[in-house]
């Protein structure tokens, strides 16, 4: 049993939005009606052509995500027909039938495009219905993929961030507002939620994009070096100075130095920043002389400074100093619309990176990916995304390949009102809930099959009414291992 697709779980357009539409290509009069009365029993959209010619005349007037081809017809046999699909209709999958199932033209069919290969007389009529089911539902992931892909470009126009939620538009709204200012930023948020990309896309869109963008981690300077780095020193100011050397406000000069962790700066660096922001000079340790700069300074944190301010740790000056414009950046908990664009975002990027052929994300894995705390935020979803293309064997990512993320927790059942149990997962939203009752069920369902069947995998696919390599795919990526697995 496989997972299918629900309206809304990948957070878009819904892929069952209307039922597949499957063009039935066959010379026999009498297959082609059997398939389409079958197909139509199951809730698909079928239309007919008695030959390859005819075929081509259809998908010219209309589109289909499915052409189920005979292989031996008349005039154009179905490997030409695929051919033209493939050139002209790239985006209709194609499943090709044929009563000679040799292994060499299954090959020839796979290599040549084909989603996938049945022979005639069928084992069974779900085979058929899930042979084109499946190839729908694949047809609707890439086209969903590539909509992703489309909506990323756009997010492209302010810099790396990407999100497409409320609260996404108005960090883009302030960004860009105060891109164009001189204005002195602070942005707020926890770690991993993009604070340097903001800071990078306005610096972008600002009149300095021409200049340095320059980035400091105010906590990972040593102490009693921050001043040196940060406003540069003259030789001998401190033993191993041994030339003058210029600080980051110098090298930023006409540009844009972005101070990330602001508040871990120690008091005096914290005096000297001040005074850098209030008269546009810096000194250099062991100097008496002053030199002016033109610098726009981004700063950002993820510690309260107010509490700081408190504590006597920060000073109050500085804060306001550097708060002309806060900018809060919404944790991904907080924005789960966007975790379906972040997450195909990474998958483009580290395919790429792998050279694998993975393309799109599983329902199920998206809606493991939308339930989890990701405390780590956007910087640990990558990661998670990244060791799922790594370790994904197709095209789309199952929840297997992902790594353990942290999820909600959940509370143990209670009995309920009518002397009943409490469903399992009654804690998570449906889709979730749902993602993970149907994954514990085909990994128990598959394994309880195949050790009724002795671990033979031939059997155990005539057991579950499945055909053998449906069965294991389903089986793998269920997690189950068999025999010739390794």
């Amino acid at each position: 049993m496989e997972a299918s697709i629900r309206p809304g779980e990948l957070g878009g357009p819904s892929i069952e939005a209307a039922p597949p539409r499957v063009l039935v290509v066959d010379d026999e009069p009498g297959l082609r009606r059997a398939l389409s009365r079958l197909l139509q029993a199951s809730g698909i959209n079928v239309s007919t052509a008695d030959d390859g010619a005819m075929a081509l005349d259809v998908l010219a007037e209309e589109s289909f995500d499915v052409a189920l081809v005979d292989l031996m017809m008349p005039r154009m046999n179905g490997l030409e027909l695929l051919q033209h699909i493939r050139k002209r209709h790239a985006g209709t999958q194609v499943v090709l039938m044929t009563a000679f199932g040799d292994v060499e033209t299954a090959v020839q069919a796979v290599r040549a495009g084909a989603h996938h290969f049945l022979t005639k007389p069928f084992r069974s009529n779900d085979e058929v219905v899930l042979a084109v089911t499946k190839a729908a539902e694949h047809r609707r992931l890439v086209d969903h993929a590539v909509m992703l892909e489309r909506r990323l470009e756009q997010m492209q126009k302010f810099g790396g961030l990407i999100g497409n939620s409320p609260k996404m538009q108005e960090v883009y709204r302030l960004a860009l507002g105060v891109a164009t200012t001189a204005s002195t930023v602070l942005i707020l948020g926890e770690s991993g939620t993009g604070k340097e990309l903001t800071a990078r896309a306005i610096h972008q869109h600002s009149a300095r994009s021409e200049k340095a963008f320059v980035p400091v981690n105010c906590s990972a300077i040593p102490v009693d070096l921050v001043e040196s780095e940060l406003f540069g020193h003259v030789k001998g100011a401190f033993t191993g100075a041994t030339t003058s050397r210029p600080g980051l406000f110098e090298v930023a000069d006409g540009g844009t130095l972005f101070l990330d962790e602001v508040g871990d700066l120690p008091p005096l660096a914290q005096v000297k920043l001040l005074r850098a922001l209030q008269e546009a000079e810096i000194k250099r340790v062991g100097s008496n002389d002053t030199k002016t700069v033109d610098v726009r300074v981004i700063a950002a944190t993820n510690v309260d400074l107010k509490t700081r301010i408190a504590e006597g740790r920060f000073r109050e000056d500085l804060y306001y100093r550097l708060n002309v414009v806060a900018i809060s950046l919404p944790p991904l908990r907080d924005r789960p619309e966007d975790i379906p664009l972040l997450a195909q975002h990474f998958v483009g990027k580290y395919a790429d990176r792998a050279n694998r052929p993975v393309r799109t994300i599983s329902p199920p894995a998206m809606e493991l990916l939308k339930g989890a705390l990701w405390k780590g935020n956007v910087r640990e979803l990558e990661n998670a995304i990244e060791h799922a293309v790594v370790f994904c064997v197709g095209e789309s990512i199952e929840p297997k390949d992902l790594p353990d993320t942290e999820q909600p927790k959940r509370e143990s059942s209670t009995p309920s009102g009518n002397g009943g149990s409490v469903a399992p997962h009654g804690d998570l939203p449906f889709p979730v809930a749902k993602a993970r009752a149907l994954a514990a069920f085909e990994a128990a369902y598959f394994q309880s099959v195949l050790d009724r069947a002795g671990g033979n995998v031939s059997e155990a696919a005539r057991l579950s009414g499945l055909d053998r390599s449906n069965f294991r795919r389903a089986a793998r990526r269920a997690g189950v291992k068999m025999r010739d697995d390794g």
